[in-house]
């Protein structure tokens, strides 16, 4: 067992993804993650236990639509209370990604740790590095969004469909485009609607 690789990749610092060590472990929870993806509609109660076991850490009432894809099966997702994910999220779990309470993921979209240097010399030895990814409280992630390494999102932002997510979001605001940008806080018009012009009646 090569301590070195996987020192170096907790530490964020180039490693080699292709060790035997890390590779074995890798396949072991991707056995997890293929058995997750095979559950049947009414398997709820199974489905929560399994998440339980596959992520870092798995709050209470979270919900993973299948089909959910994980570079580790999970095994350095930390979710909070009250999670949904909705079809298709993949998580490039190589290095660790935090989410907290109340987020919602459309379908579609890709957190992702892990990363490659630019220069081909070191591309060509096949290194890699990770950047841990950090989404707040009361978040929502359109469909399709991309967030990148090393991204952190403020709480009780709205991150729309389709944007590319290089660059921290502080809270409070809604952003989107590609780059992904702040287009406006979340304020007083908020409170009264809840789309365009549909009026908050509840």
């Amino acid at each position: 067992m090569d301590i070195e690789q996987k020192k170096r990749m907790r530490e964020g610092r180039l490693y080699d993804p292709a060790d035997d060590s890390i590779i074995t472990q890798q396949r072991k929870c991707l056995e997890k993650l293929y058995d997750f993806n095979l559950t049947r509609p009414h398997e709820v109660e199974k489905r929560d236990a399994m998440l339980k076991d596959m992520l870092a850490e798995c709050g209470e009432n979270c919900y993973i639509e299948p089909p959910f894809h994980a570079n580790f099966g999970g095994r350095h997702v930390h979710f909070g209370n009250e999670v949904y994910a909705n079809f298709n999220l993949t998580m490039v779990d190589d290095g660790h990604i935090y989410v907290g309470d109340n987020v919602m993921f459309a379908p579609n979209v890709v957190v992702a740790t892990a990363g490659h240097p630019i220069l081909p010399e070191l591309r060509e030895r096949g290194l890699q590095y990770n950047a841990d990814v950090h989404i707040g409280k009361n978040v929502w992630i359109g469909a399709g969004a991309l967030i990148m390494p090393g991204v952190t999102i403020g709480d009780n932002c709205v991150i729309g469909a389709g944007s590319v997510v290089t660059k921290d979001i502080p809270q409070n605001v809604v952003a989107y485009g590609n780059p992904c940008r702040v287009v406006r806080e979340i304020g007083k018009k908020d409170k009264e609607y809840f789309f365009k012009d549909r009026k908050i009646d509840i």
